[in-house]
């Protein structure tokens, strides 16, 4: 079915999409795609999960990319240009190329649990499963299921701290792994 939609109505829409990133039409946006309670879409973003699998309050950033049998728990942030994606394909031999749709041998579901906060440029490969209340450092690859109160950084991302539950407060580790001494590191 192709659609023609006028030079004005194209016109407010590119506005729509790519210039307006304000708190109501992000929660405009979230409601046309049947996303959860109090939940937002900035512009750009694509989420192509199944509403019933996103909880409230959550926020998709600008140009993020949400796709296959991904489970978003409640309060959750997800900075721009995050990528996650359940799923993965397989090589195949007699053909020497990657098949083109998902191998269904293995759980390559994604769970992002309640209170994560992913920065910007994060990665979620498929199989992931995030603990409650994760902070996920800018840039991060995450190719590892994670505990709860995590903070992990890098590529592919370890934990490089937690969150204190009771107090908020961030601990962060030395390279060993270890937490530091002296003063904590803040949150940027």
């Amino acid at each position: 079915m192709a659609y023609y939609i006028d030079d004005d109505n194209y016109r407010m829409l590119t506005e729509f999409c790519n210039r307006r990133d304000n708190r109501e039409d992000g929660l405009r946006r979230a409601a046309i795609l049947g996303i959860g309670k109090d939940s937002m879409v900035a512009p750009g973003a694509l989420v192509r999960i199944p509403v019933n699998q996103i909880g409230s309050n959550v926020y998709f950033g600008l140009y993020s990319y949400c796709n296959g049998n991904v489970t978003v728990g409640d309060n959750v942030l997800i900075g721009p240009h995050c990528s996650i994606a359940a799923g993965n394909h397989k090589f195949d031999p007699a053909t020497g190329w990657f098949s083109g749709r998902t191998e269904p041998d293995g759980d390559d579901s994604i769970v992002i649990g309640d209170g994560c906060w992913l920065a910007s440029h994060v990665m979620i490969s498929g199989g992931v499963k995030l603990g409650k209340a994760n902070l996920i450092c800018a840039g991060a690859v995450v190719t590892k299921s994670t505990k709860d109160y995590a903070i992990m950084a890098g590529i592919p991302a370890r934990q490089v701290g937690h969150i204190d539950p009771v107090t908020g407060e961030y601990h962060w580790y030395s390279r060993e792994g270890e937490p530091e001494t002296g003063a904590e590191k803040t949150a940027e």
